[in-house]
């Protein structure tokens, strides 16, 4: 059994994070650990008409982002990785300076020092040179920075499909493998 935590932020791109945990919530070989942010569930209620119990119930185990004490917060707790899915700037900021202020940010310093597989789907655009900074320094740590850009070579016909070969690619990241992950060529 492969732990993944993931951690939802208020960035937008919520869509991605509940069809990362639409696809793992059916498979026997993952078990997922969420935290969600309340910047996280407002978007999901604004962009998804989403409830955050709809949410805590795609997940194998929920956390508050407050409780720093939770088990996902040591990294005696062994887990496949992290992935942080829409990701804020001020969630990669609290990272990249290692400021472990909230279970989110908490559980990333764990999988960055514990040498486990973060990704973070960073949401915001244009970037400003603190974004490429800190992205660079997470990056540096071994982190993974994603933004979730369209594959067009896909023919995607839908946004659904964009989401879905986008959360396949983060899978990817974090050796989950599913369908629709990589390009087959022409």
């Amino acid at each position: 059994m492969r732990r993944l935590v993931v951690g939802i932020t208020g960035a937008t791109g919520v869509a991605y994070a509940v069809r990362l945990l639409s696809v793992l919530k059916d498979r026997d070989d993952v078990e997922t650990h969420l935290i969600i942010s309340s910047a996280g569930i407002l978007n999901l209620q604004h962009e998804l008409d989403i409830t955050r119990q709809d949410l805590l119930d795609m997940a194998d185990h929920a956390y508050s982002v407050k409780d720093v004490g939770a088990t996902i917060a040591s990294g005696a707790f062994a887990t496949h990785g992290m992935v942080i899915v829409p990701c804020s700037m001020r969630t990669l900021a609290a990272v990249a300076h290692g400021l472990s202020d909230n279970l989110i940010t908490r559980a990333a310093d764990v999988t960055l020092k514990e040498r486990r597989r973060l990704v973070m789907v960073v949401r915001e655009t244009p970037f400003n040179l603190a974004h490429l900074r800190n992205m660079t320094a997470v990056t540096e740590m071994g982190g993974v920075i994603f933004p979730p850009l369209p594959a067009f070579y896909q023919r995607p016909e839908s946004i659904e499909d964009m989401v879905n070969h986008t959360v396949a690619r983060i899978l990817d990241l974090v050796d989950i493998k599913v369908e629709g992950a990589s390009w087959e060529g022409l």
